[in-house]
């Protein structure tokens, strides 16, 4: 890939950070060897071979390795090649000459701890000697009982890439050889226990295995890690960034980004639908046409920014973030949302990326959302149905950037037909029967000012039921702007039928919610209504006007 490092451009310096529950920092359970186990008199396996996992030597070595037996046609070509090192005799004494009888021509290899990591049997065993079969000391044990097999940042992801990985012509994977990394954790996936500064598991560092230990970050862990990736391109010493996660959630994330920080450099994120060592680990390949992508400066324009937005870079192709989701849990799992472009780049084969497609929406630097033009303080609302809905001041930027007790609530409702619960066609549409929507709203009211509903309704258009609608036009005017987005993954346009309804476009409903938390940080609230189930001509009319606002970010973004 030397190739990538235009002539007279800077060496390129990309952020690497760490971010919640990410296959591509997971890797298999650390399971105890035969080499071990007979060593220990414990129960063998029952494999032909043990697992070899990458470790330190913590000595210098000399190893004889059989001549010819790295590939079966090896020895057929054996006039190519030089003279063996030696040769071992039948009792495996060395001789710099050939001895008579049989004996194997052998490679000397030295091998040394400074060389770095090495493929070797795992030799650990649990405290009380026993072997270990999985990653906890039994099933379903406690966190202090269980070990973690997420890396806690990507530094030993990157080393392992580039020391065991294989380029296609016998080279090893170059990485550090065509750009520089610094190494982030930002609500990272792995997290370190023990010691004055320790972790907790679920509030520090998330995972999803063990299963039973899953833990889920929340809108102030996102918050935080949005603050950490605006304050880290800031400096303006990185050519980029990379950002991985799970691979279900991984485009949320980067299109929230994509929204709200403000850079100039390129934005990509990767998942991993095979953990990191697994038979065919797709992740490690992700890495690396991240960084040729970052380093080849095709998504720059002509001064030198960023014209692509936050993307997502997986089975070698580049997606923009806001029209790519995952759909299976298998390498090739991902698919173009929304139903208009979403490829923006192409990975394959041996030569550099190539753009397909500049998407039209306005994205980091550009956006309109980004950190540094939102407010610092925004009207929220708070009070109940019962008693009132009332304004109140929200500060949701101080700084150090985002508030993470301010960040919006956005709540997801999905429609679906045959859910009313009326006699008959003769009852009219009660928004009282919407129990869930109406206690989202008070809870909102109770904690949470700044607050949304994203309605995905029929595909395209985004319309629910009169009931849902009727409960949702009580948000709305209680300050709360509702999405409306088509089921699923949507081709057609969400468009506006009601001018007191957000349009959510073509976007999924995750998506839909990304957009509108950042838009509730620029405008706020909408203007409640004195009785949200009975709004006057007067603030209706307010109302329309302030979703007009919102919906100009929808149509943009």
């Amino acid at each position: 890939m030397d190739d990538l490092l235009r002539a007279g451009a800077p060496r390129p310096r990309i952020a690497v950070f760490a971010g919640p529950t990410a296959t591509i920092l997971n890797t298999p359970d650390l399971v105890t060897s035969n080499k071990a186990r007979a060593r220990h008199g414990l129960p063998l396996r029952p494999a032909r071979f043990d697992i070899l996992r990458p470790q330190r030597l913590a000595a210098p070595v000399t190893l004889y390795v059989e001549a010819f037996s790295a590939h079966p046609l090896e020895g057929d070509a054996a006039g190519l090649y030089a003279p063996p090192d030696g040769w071992l005799d039948e009792h495996g004494t060395f001789h710099s000459e050939q001895p008579s009888g049989d004996a194997t021509p052998v490679h000397v290899v030295e091998l040394d701890p400074a060389d770095g990591l090495y493929p070797l049997p795992y030799m650990g065993r649990q405290a009380d000697g026993s072997a270990w079969e999985e990653t906890s000391t039994a099933p379903y044990a406690p966190p202090e009982a269980a070990r973690q097999t997420f890396y806690p940042d990507a530094r030993r992801l990157y080393e392992e890439i580039e020391r065991f990985g294989l380029a296609d012509h016998g080279t090893p994977v170059e990485l550090g050889s065509i750009a520089d990394f610094e190494f982030f954790r930002a609500a990272p996936s792995g997290g370190y226990t023990t010691g004055p500064e320790s972790e907790r598991l679920g509030q520090d560092f998330f995972v999803y295995y063990p299963y039973h230990l899953q833990s889920e970050p929340g809108l102030a862990d996102l918050a935080r890690a949005t603050n950490h990736v605006q304050a880290v391109l800031a400096t303006g010493e990185f050519t980029g960034v990379q950002w991985l996660e799970g691979s279900p959630t991984v485009d949320e994330t980067l299109y929230w980004l994509g929204l709200v920080v403000d850079t100039t450099v390129p934005l990509v994120g990767h998942a991993a639908q095979r953990r990191h060592q697994a038979l065919s680990a797709d992740g490690d390949r992700n890495v690396v046409d991240g960084v040729k992508f970052i380093a080849s400066g095709v998504a720059l324009d002509e001064r030198g920014e960023d014209r692509v937005g936050a993307c997502v870079i997986v089975d070698e192709l580049v997606y923009s973030a806001r029209d790519v989701t995952k759909v299976d849990a298998r390498p090739g799992g991902y698919e173009v949302t929304g139903g208009h472009g979403g490829v923006v780049a192409d990975l394959g084969g041996y030569g550099p990326p190539q753009l397909t497609y500049l998407p039209a929406r306005k994205h980091t630097h550009r956006s309109e959302l980004r950190l540094t033009v939102l407010p610092e303080r925004v009207a929220g609302v708070a009070g109940s149905l019962d008693s009132g809905v009332f304004p109140v001041d929200v500060g949701t930027k101080d700084a150090g950037g985002l508030v993470p007790a301010a960040m919006p609530h956005v709540s997801i409702t999905k429609y679906s037909r045959y859910a009313a619960t009326g006699a008959g066609t003769d009852d009219p549409p009660v928004a009282e029967e919407e129990v869930e929507i109406l206690a989202r709203i008070d809870a909102g009211l109770a904690g949470a000012p700044l607050s949304g509903f994203v309605c995905e309704g029929m595909s395209p258009f985004g319309m629910a039921d009169p009931t849902r609608n009727a409960a949702l036009g009580v948000a709305i005017f209680a300050g709360m702007p509702v999405v409306r987005t088509g089921r699923g993954n949507t081709g057609g346009m969400a468009y506006r039928t009601d001018p007191t309804f957000i349009s959510g476009n073509n976007l999924t409903a995750t998506k839909a919610r990304m957009l509108l938390m950042a838009a509730l940080l620029k405008f706020g609230a909408l203007p409640p209504a004195a009785d949200p189930f009975h709004p006057t001509p007067d603030e209706r009319a307010a109302t329309e006007k302030a979703v007009s606002q919102y919906q100009a970010l929808f149509d943009t973004h």
